[in-house]
């Protein structure tokens, strides 16, 4: 029989646990404002009559293919439900309850989540009045920390920490402590100011780098993540990597992904311009901004109530303790709007 045979219209109920998939005003969670690629959308439709089915034991396919495409050994390789499922597969793995972990204040929300589910004790580090990391700072705290944590492009400010400056820090950092360095961002940034991970590892066997599908493949919602390293590092991880955990449709979409990398850069550039439209708008008005390198802009607190200036306007943006918004890159139509409620005030 064939598989559609009991196909039946979809009802409201169901079609309203989707996500809003189209609103051009959720700029909260730095999700890509594309639907995934048609090729990526086909090779997801075909995949779709073999979820009846487990996917493998332990993703072998998946992480041969995508250890292939970025250059260094399967063995290691890790995979999790996106960045955060392996950041968390790393401290499950290397701490114990009470060890210290040192993060930026602010940085990416889940950190201090996953610090406080794994029991840790965490050292949170001011970034600077700019919005980059205090590398010297971070090197002093890491001296008796297990975990370190540095995310560059940096989440939630997109600033760059120079490649001379990291790995300076990487030299300070003792070799018994663990850094994730995250990458979540990396397809955003320009080539020349990317670190070349593989050979990262390689030179500092203690760093682990943190990457996903979640934002310049635009697969958020399967929560497809990896993080690399050394060899004897990754197979830690890698003994604990939990069975059946990568849905049957993710190496299909990893797959489809890499087939389409070329519309996928055309994809990251519009993006990219996209973002040095919306902050070149926006120092034109007096508002400054950080100098971002991911799919978002962020604007320091400075005084000015940034959540009631842009909820009036309804954009949803990500605010923080200190006043300061981060608001992710979508449309020209959403630019616009965030420029307009920003006019109204300046």
């Amino acid at each position: 029989m064939s598989p559609t045979a009991f196909a039946s219209p979809v009802s409201t109920d169901v079609l309203d646990a989707l996500p809003a998939a189209v609103d051009p005003l959720a700029l909260s969670l730095n999700e890509n404002p594309f639907s995934p690629l048609p090729a990526v959308r086909s090779a997801l439709h075909h995949a779709m009559g073999a979820v009846n089915r487990y996917p493998e034991f332990l993703p072998d396919k998946l992480r041969t293919l995508i250890a292939g495409h970025i250059g260094i050994d399967a063995g290691q390789l890790v995979l999790g439900a996106g960045a955060t499922g392996v950041a968390m597969q790393v401290l499950q793995t290397c701490t114990r309850p009470g060890d210290r972990i040192v993060l930026s204040d602010p940085t990416f929300d889940g950190y201090p989540i996953m610090a406080r589910m794994a029991r840790l004790v965490s050292i949170p580090i001011p970034l600077d009045p700019h919005g980059h990391h205090d590398l010297s700072a971070m090197a002093d705290a890491a001296v008796g920390a297990r975990v370190v944590v540095v995310c560059r492009p940096h989440n939630p400010t997109g600033t760059l920490a120079p490649i001379a400056d990291v790995e300076r820090f990487l030299r300070r950092v003792p070799v018994d402590t663990v850094i994730l360095l995250d990458e979540a961002y990396v397809e955003f940034a320009a080539p020349q100011y990317r670190m070349g991970g593989p050979d990262l590892v390689r030179r500092f066997p203690n760093v682990i780098v943190l990457r996903t599908f979640s934002k310049a493949y635009g697969l958020a919602g399967l929560r497809i993540g990896y993080g690399f390293g050394a060899p004897e590092f990754a197979a830690r991880l890698w003994a604990l990597q939990l069975p059946f955990a990568m849905g049957i449709c993710s190496a299909v979409a990893v797959a489809a992904s890499y087939e389409a990398e070329d519309q996928l850069r055309q994809r990251v550039l519009r993006i990219a311009g996209e973002r040095a439209y919306l902050g070149r708008r926006l120092r034109a008005m007096g508002v400054y901004a950080t100098d971002g390198h991911a799919n978002f802009v962020y604007l320091p607190g400075a005084g000015r109530p940034w959540q009631q200036i842009l909820d009036t306007a309804g954009v949803k943006a990500r605010y923080f303790p200190d006043g300061g918004a981060r608001i992710t890159i979508g449309s020209r139509e959403s630019s616009r709007a965030v420029l307009a409620a920003v006019g109204a005030v300046t």
